[in-house]
């Protein structure tokens, strides 16, 4: 019998295949126009990229840009496990967490 390994359990190279994987199943999807599937799939794989960061890089007090929302800014209030808790900048600043993955330094540029 074939038992799945966590996620937490696998090494880089792991990671990087599931994510790949993940993102074919993402695009297979889209062409079939099943969108709630190919949503699915993405935030999967945002996940398992998530597991790619190093978290030291995530300092609260520290803004990031969200990849996939140009132009939207989220302040880091604090990290846990693979979220960081904070709000994004000109909202309710309401609190919500975000994987690690979709944190871009701002200093790195676009």
């Amino acid at each position: 019998m074939d038992t799945e390994k966590h996620y937490s359990e696998m090494n880089e190279n792991e990671l990087r295949s599931e994510v790949a994987n993940l993102m074919e199943k993402a695009r297979k999807a889209e062409q079939m126009g099943m969108i709630s599937e190919y949503a699915v799939h993405q935030r999967k794989a945002t996940l398992v990229q998530s597991y790619l960061v190093d978290p030291a890089t995530i300092k609260p007090g520290e803004m990031y840009r969200i990849e996939g929302d140009d132009g939207v800014f989220f302040q880091v209030d604090y990290l846990k496990g693979l979220f960081a808790w904070g709000y994004r900048l000109g909202g309710e600043k309401a609190e919500e967490a975000l994987p690690l993955a979709m944190l871009k330094n701002i200093k790195s540029g676009k």
